[in-house]
């Protein structure tokens, strides 16, 4: 039982970093751009207004949600999309949509209820 609420439990943290990831809209281009090929952090700063450090910091946060991994090329580091990455955010909003729709139908069947008693 305790295994199963930590297995939850992570699955929830693992969700929300993905989702933090996805919400920044240069996060979005990155994933898309390396997912077209291999970039190098310095190649993704210069197709936006920041700084090779923000860029940086916006693919850390990728990482951590293990959507891209960073690979050392000589004295680049390429992003890499992970195959899994968008598998595993389809899984994520799968099992959101399962949640709700249980959700709509059970007040679904309460409205019922309701309506058969007046």
């Amino acid at each position: 039982m305790v295994a199963s609420k930590r297995s939850t439990n992570d699955e929830e943290k693992a969700t929300d970093l993905l989702f933090k990831a996805l919400a920044d809209p240069i996060r979005r281009a990155i994933l898309r751009r390396a997912h077209e090929g291999r970039l190098s952090v310095s190649a993704l700063a210069r197709e936006h207004p920041i700084s090779v450090t923000a860029m940086q910091k916006h693919v850390a946060v990728l990482e951590r949600a293990e959507l891209v991994s960073k690979h050392p090329v000589g004295r680049e580091s390429i992003v890499r999309t992970e195959a899994d990455a968008l598998v595993r955010a389809h899984a994520a909003l799968d099992r959101l949509e399962a949640e709700w729709r249980d959700r709509i139908e059970r007040m679904d069947q309460i409205l019922e209820t309701d309506k058969g008693d007046n």
